[in-house]
């Protein structure tokens, strides 16, 4: 079963992601320290699959290690809108966001089969 649904292509997560994909160095007491560059994508996926479910099908779709995967829940929201029918309603689907933290040196290109 897909547990994915879509990878996460917008500019929150891509700022996300180039923003941990760099080294970075500062300063604590006087001593240099240096953070290690860690790459993390978003993706999409169905509210009923878990982490291990989440890890072991993006290895298994992009061939990269998955260091880290967090989730998010995200319920679905009521709508409401004024047609020429009436009053028509409904609500959108519930689902869960994922953002997988990769080995360093791995990356994942979403538009590479365009």
């Amino acid at each position: 079963m897909a547990f994915i649904i879509k990878p996460l292509v917008t500019e929150k997560m891509t700022k996300i992601t180039d923003k941990t994909s760099e080294e970075k160095t500062y300063k604590v007491k006087g001593e240099t320290r240096t953070k290690k560059a860690e790459t993390r994508y978003g993706f999409i996926c169905r509210p009923e699959a878990n982490k291990l479910q989440i890890k072991q099908e993006v290895e298994q779709l992009y061939n990269v290690t998955v260091i880290d995967v967090n989730t998010m829940r995200y319920a679905g929201k009521r709508s409401s809108r004024y047609t020429k029918d009436g009053l028509i309603r409904g609500q959108r689907n519930a689902y869960k966001k994922a953002i997988v933290t990769l080995k360093e040196g791995d990356t994942i290109d979403f538009y590479s089969n365009i």
